[in-house]
C-alpha cells in the first residue's frame, strides 16, 4: 500500500457522493442504505466536511455541525475496513477537530455504539447527563412549501 497517496480533503466538491454511498454501505451499519439525495443534503448543510481517499478512491469521511463557538457535533466517521489500525481513524478525527469552525467551541459531541473506547483514547469523555433523542414524526414534513407559509403567517 502506498501511503503518499492517502490525502485528506476539507473540500465539500471533491466528495463522490456514490462512493460515499458504498463506503457507509459497506462499513456504516448506522448509515446503511442512505440516498445519494440525502447525503448530498448533510454535506451541504455541515462544516467541515473531511475526507480521505487512497488515491481516487475515498476510504474515510467525517463531517461536523458547529455554532462555532459553544456546541459542534461530529458526524459519520467512517474509515474503509482495508485501511483500519492504520492511526487513518484517529488522524481523521483529529482533523475535523482542529478545523477553525470546531477547534474553540465550548464541547464537541458526537454519538458512537461500539466505539467509545476508540475516541476515549482521543480525549471524549462519557455523557450521560445530555443522553437525549426526538424521532421526529413532524407532520411537517408531508407539508407543501405553501402549507408551512400558510401556517406561518396565521401563527401555527
Amino acid at each position: 500500500m502506498n501511503y503518499s497517496q492517502i490525502q485528506f480533503s476539507d473540500r465539500h466538491s471533491e466528495i463522490d457522493l456514490y462512493q460515499l454511498q458504498e463506503l457507509f454501505n459497506l462499513a456504516a451499519f448506522w448509515a446503511k442504505g442512505r440516498s445519494i439525495e440525502d447525503l448530498g443534503i448533510a454535506i451541504a448543510n455541515s462544516d467541515p466536511v473531511i475526507s480521505v481517499c487512497d488515491n481516487k478512491q475515498l476510504i474515510g469521511f467525517a463531517r461536523a455541525t458547529s455554532d462555532c463557538i459553544y456546541r459542534a457535533t461530529i458526524w459519520d466517521v467512517v474509515i474503509h475496513p482495508d485501511y483500519r489500525e492504520m492511526g487513518l481513524g484517529n488522524k481523521l478525527v483529529e482533523t475535523v477537530l482542529s478545523h477553525p469552525r470546531v477547534r474553540l467551541v465550548e464541547r464537541v459531541y458526537l454519538m458512537t455504539t461500539h466505539q467509545q473506547g476508540f475516541y476515549k483514547k482521543i480525549g471524549f469523555q462519557s455523557n450521560t447527563t445530555t443522553t437525549m433523542v426526538l424521532y421526529n414524526q413532524s407532520s411537517l414534513t408531508s407539508l407543501t412549501a405553501a402549507e408551512i407559509q400558510v401556517q406561518e403567517s396565521i401563527g401555527g
